[in-house]
C-alpha cells in the first residue's frame, strides 16, 4: 500500500490535513525545515509547490511566495538536490505541485525519475489535460510509481468528474470554486458542491482545497470529504520567518489552531 493510501486508511472518521508549502520559501534552503515542521505539528500530507513565474491556479499570496522562491534561486534541479535523503526524517506523503512548462523544460520522464528516486509520492500538474495525460504522459507517471492527482471544480460535469477520478490515483483534488487559491468562499455553496460528490461512487478519496484557511473552513470542507488542503493561510503564517526555529514556531502555532 502506498504512503498516500495508508494516510487515508487511518480510520473511517479521520480527516486528512494536507498543507501546501512553496519550495525555496521563505529561504532557498528552508524547504526541508518547513516540511519537517509540518510533519512534526500534525500535517498528514505535504503538497510541495514548485515555484513558477506564471502560476495560473495560484492566488496572490502563493504567487508572492513563488516569486520570493524564484528570487532566492530555486529551480527544479536545486529542489531535487535538496530532497535527496529527506526520507530519513520525513515519513508523511509528499506530492509535488507545479506547472508543465518547467517540468517539460526539465524533461518529463527525467522529472518523474528524479521525483521517484528522492521519494516523492505523487504529482499535481493542473495544466496537464486528461487527454494528453492518457495519450502521452500517464504511462510514464505509472512507470515510476507516482500517483497523479487531477483537479475538479463545481463547474466540472459529473461525466468529467468520473473520468478524472478514473485517471487519478492517491486522491482527487476538489477545488472549492473556479477562482484562484486564497479567496474566501460562501461555504454554504461549497458544502452543497462537496456533498454532491459523495453520490458519484468515486474510487479515490477526495480532498477539498482553495479557500481553506482555519479550523472552521477546514471542518466545513472535510464534513463531506476525506479532508482538506490549506495553502495560502499557512504561507501567510510563515511570513517573516528565517531559520528552522522561527519556522517551527510559526508552523506549530498555525497548525494548533486547525487541529485543536
Amino acid at each position: 500500500m502506498s504512503r498516500i493510501a495508508q494516510t487515508f486508511n487511518k480510520s473511517d472518521n479521520y480527516k486528512v490535513l494536507n498543507v501546501y508549502c512553496t519550495a525555496g520559501y521563505p529561504e532557498l534552503n528552508s524547504t526541508i525545515d518547513v516540511m519537517r515542521s509540518l510533519q512534526q505539528n500534525g500535517a498528514d500530507l505535504i503538497e510541495l509547490g514548485m515555484p513558477y513565474s506564471d502560476p495560473l491556479a495560484d492566488g496572490e499570496i502563493i504567487q508572492q511566495s513563488g516569486g520570493v522562491a524564484l528570487k532566492n534561486g530555486m529551480t527544479i534541479s536545486i529542489l531535487f538536490n535538496q530532497l535527496k535523503g529527506f526520507r530519513k526524517d520525513i515519513q508523511v506523503p509528499v506530492v509535488l505541485m507545479g506547472y508543465m512548462n518547467p517540468v517539460l523544460q526539465y524533461g518529463f520522464e527525467r522529472f518523474c525519475k528524479s521525483a521517484a528516486e528522492v521519494g516523492i509520492d505523487g504529482l499535481i500538474l493542473p495544466d496537464l489535460p486528461p487527454l494528453e495525460y492518457q495519450q502521452e504522459y500517464g504511462a510514464i507517471v505509472k512507470e515510476y510509481g507516482l500517483d497523479f492527482i487531477f483537479l475538479i471544480t463545481p463547474e466540472t460535469s459529473e461525466e468529467r468528474i468520473k473520468l478524472l477520478d478514473s485517471l487519478s490515483s492517491g486522491f482527487l483534488y476538489a477545488v472549492s470554486s473556479s477562482s484562484t487559491t486564497g479567496h474566501e468562499k460562501d461555504f454554504s455553496l461549497v458544502e452543497k458542491y462537496l456533498s454532491g460528490l459523495s453520490g458519484y461512487g468515486l474510487k479515490n478519496p477526495v480532498l477539498a482545497g482553495f479557500g481553506i484557511r482555519d479550523k472552521t473552513s477546514f471542518d466545513a470542507a472535510a464534513k463531506y470529504t476525506d479532508g482538506a488542503i490549506i495553502g495560502s493561510a499557512y504561507i501567510k503564517a510563515l511570513a517573516g520567518t528565517k531559520d528552522a526555529l522561527s519556522i517551527e514556531k510559526a508552523t506549530k502555532s498555525f497548525l494548533q489552531t486547525i487541529r485543536q
